[in-house]
């Protein structure tokens, strides 16, 4: 098969590519009478496995369109005249790490208010213009982001309508305190029902355990306390604060041109005043933690939610192509060991997973799974020996060149997604990635071997600072757990009950 060079790559070929490269188990079935049937985890197999392509995928994306207006708002175009629409993001340079300590989420609050009202349009006016333009509108920040992002999109015939609501959103917010409270309202009682969920319970224990209280990143969702306490003086003032032209970044993909969307700027955003923004100190994550246990208490709860992690790395550690493999490997979708091993062979779960992630501190590294009570045990050990196994053995050829296969062939297919092209452009100004990093993207991934992989298990999957998180019945879980460790006992609202049991260490 020859390789792609062109351009723009086009779906037909990115689909060709996708089939020639999936040796997942999702693959056509062979011929009847010639099924075929290969090993992987502990008895599972994957059958009839599609042709593989040796190639590696090339491409050469056409390079993004960069332009400043006089108030240091910076402007990325990617062009793109496949179809005639437009996605639009206003990255604001400040986000939840912007916050002040007592005052966990304001950045979050913030974006999640901008739309329910301006100097122009009130709450009601502002959805019923997106819905007759048929366009998006909305706006996000998370606790511990780099970043508040405001974004649009909709068909270029309605580009100037558009622009014009999308401006007054971002310059214009006037957070109407009826709103607020209705905001308040609402947020209060989903986070107290968000703590009938063991999922949730299980990330916030987690991202304690690897964060500590401190950090911003030991929060999955805001602390009651910061929402109570909002006002409508406490949003217009981060709004005013970070919402400035020199603190922004404009990134526009779609079928439209500089010359043809720079004087539509202008008149949108040129006379936004730029402001002396505060600079924002990312704190860097803690030390990691001695190896622990810990078990929030579901009586009668019918299933065990397991979370097991590290700290992991930042996006730009040149570990990153390494993690992404044995991330690949281990649990990164239904070919993953993880799947294979406890839903596969073992009939444990629906399934289980790993998971990553890094900012410009470092994310981490997990592997999860909800599985039936009376096999906790079951689970507990195989997710311990497939842990083991990414750090002792080297991982086989075949398995290592599908799990390239199918981050490349993802990452082709991803490229014909308007959406996903102007996050690729984000993430390379966000964290100064050189400009051909998504063209060489393929090269990368496959530049990484079995050696790579492994040595990235021994460093990242530290078993001594392994950190487990068990939600469910502890009457049935205590003992099965302690034999792992270490465990802490805390009840539905992460308080601690009594002292640490310990059975002996078998990790």
């Amino acid at each position: 098969m020859r390789i792609i060079k062109n351009k723009n790559v086009s779906l037909a070929l990115l689909l060709i590519l996708l089939v020639s490269s999936l040796a997942l188990g999702q693959g056509t079935p062979a011929p009847a009478g010639q099924e075929q049937q290969t090993p992987t985890t502990k008895g599972a197999v994957i059958k009839g496995k599609a042709p593989v392509n040796k190639e590696i995928l090339k491409v050469k994306l056409p390079r993004a369109e960069e332009a400043t207006l006089k108030n240091g708002l910076r402007v990325v175009l990617l062009p793109s005249h496949k179809v005639p629409t437009f996605n639009m993001q206003m990255v604001v340079l400040s986000g939840g790490l912007a916050d002040k300590a007592e005052y966990r989420g304001l950045a979050s609050f913030t974006a999640s208010l901008l739309r329910e009202g301006t100097t122009e349009r009130s709450s009601r006016e502002i959805a019923e213009q997106v819905d007759a333009l048929g366009a998006t509108l909305t706006a996000n920040s998370g606790l511990s982001s780099l970043t508040s992002t405001v974004s649009t999109s909709g068909l270029v015939e309605n580009l100037d309508q558009v622009l014009d609501l999308f401006a007054d959103v971002v310059r214009n917010p006037v957070f109407p305190q009826a709103e607020v409270e209705k905001y308040k309202t609402r947020t209060l009682a989903q986070l107290q029902f968000q703590r009938s969920i063991p999922q949730f319970l299980a990330a916030e224990q987690f991202n304690r355990a690897i964060y500590g209280t401190s950090h911003p990143a030991s929060l999955i969702a805001p602390p009651a306390e910061s929402i109570k306490k909002l006002t409508t003086k406490d949003l217009t003032d981060f709004h005013s604060t970070y919402y400035r032209p020199n603190n922004a970044i404009l990134a526009i993909v779609g079928d439209v041109t500089m010359k043809g969307i720079m004087p539509k700027l202008e008149k949108a955003f040129g006379d936004w005043a730029k402001g002396d923004v505060p600079k924002v100190t990312i704190p860097p994550a803690p030390e990691q933690a001695d190896a622990q246990i810990y078990l929030i208490d579901r009586p009668g709860s019918v299933q065990t939610v397991l979370t097991l992690g590290t700290l992991g790395i930042e996006r730009t550690s040149p570990d990153y192509f390494a993690v992404l493999l044995a991330d690949k490997v281990l649990g990164g979708g239904p070919s993953g060991r993880l799947f294979l091993n406890l839903r596969e062979d073992k009939g444990y779960t629906y399934g289980a997973y790993s998971n990553f992630g890094g900012s410009k501190f470092r994310g981490t590294w997990t592997s999860s799974s909800q599985v039936r009570t009376d096999v906790t045990e079951g689970a507990m050990r195989e997710f311990m020996a497939e842990l083991n196994r990414m750090r002792n053995e080297p991982v086989p050829a075949e398995e290592l060149d599908n799990a390239k296969r199918a981050i490349i062939g993802s990452f082709a297919l991803s490229l014909e997604q308007p959406a996903t092209l102007l996050q690729n452009i984000i993430t390379q100004k966000l964290y100064d990635l050189p400009a051909d990093y998504w063209d060489t993207y393929p090269q990368k991934v496959a530049a990484i071997t079995a050696q790579d992989v492994q040595k990235a298990a021994q460093k990242y999957l530290d078993m001594k600072h392994l950190q487990v998180v068990a939600v469910g019945d502890a009457a049935k879980a205590r003992e099965i757990l302690a034999k792992y460790g270490k465990v802490q006992l805390y009840d539905a609202e992460g308080k601690p009950i009594g002292t640490p049991q310990t059975q002996n260490n078998n990790k």
